[in-house]
C-alpha cells in the first residue's frame, strides 16, 4: 500500500507541475529574476475574467496549490488527502470547462506562447472531447488518491497483546 501511495503522490505532483509550467518556466529558462517575474505576470494577466469577476490565474494557482497539498498529505499518510485532491479537481474542472466554453483556440491565438490547455481542433480523430477525457483521467486519479490514503485498521480483541 505504501508503494501505491508513493506512485499516486508522484503522479499528482507531476500533474501539478505540468499544470503550473506556464508560471514556472520563465524562472527556469535562465533569465534574470526581474525578467522572469515580468514574463510570469504577463502570463497570469493574459487570461480574461471567468464569470465576470474571477481572474483565470486564481483558479489556476488554487488548483495547483490544492493538488500539491493533496500530494503532501497523501505522502504523509493522511486520510484527508482525497478531500484536498477533489477540491483541486473542482477548481481544475471549472477552469477547463470555462476556458473550453470561451473557446480554447481563441485563448491560444491571443497568447504569444503555447498554452497547457488542449486546443479543441487539435484532436479531431478522437470520438470524445479531450477536455472530458482529461477530466475523466483526473477523476480516476482522485479515486486512486482516496484508495491509497485509506488507512487499514486492524481490529484488536480484548486481551490481545499490543506489541
Amino acid at each position: 500500500m505504501k508503494l501505491l501511495r508513493f506512485i499516486v503522490a508522484l503522479a499528482v505532483v507531476g500533474y501539478a507541475g505540468w499544470l503550473a509550467w506556464p508560471f514556472i518556466s520563465p524562472f527556469l529558462e535562465g533569465a534574470g529574476p526581474d525578467v522572469a517575474a515580468s514574463r510570469m505576470g504577463a502570463e497570469a494577466g493574459a487570461g480574461d475574467e471567468l464569470f465576470g469577476f474571477l481572474p483565470v490565474w486564481t483558479l489556476w494557482v488554487g488548483a495547483v496549490g490544492l493538488y500539491l497539498i493533496a500530494a503532501l498529505m497523501l505522502g504523509a499518510g493522511n486520510s484527508k488527502a482525497a478531500a484536498a485532491y477533489f477540491l483541486g479537481f473542482i477548481a481544475d474542472a471549472v477552469l477547463r470547462l470555462a476556458l473550453d466554453r470561451q473557446g480554447g483556440a481563441d485563448a491560444a491565438a491571443r497568447s504569444d506562447g503555447p498554452t497547457t490547455m488542449a486546443a479543441p481542433g487539435a484532436f479531431d480523430g478522437l470520438p470524445v472531447d479531450p477536455v472530458w477525457l482529461m477530466l475523466g483521467a483526473l477523476f480516476l486519479l482522485g479515486i486512486l488518491v482516496a484508495v491509497a490514503g485509506r488507512r487499514i485498521r486492524r481490529k484488536r480483541t480484548a486481551g490481545q497483546l499490543n506489541f
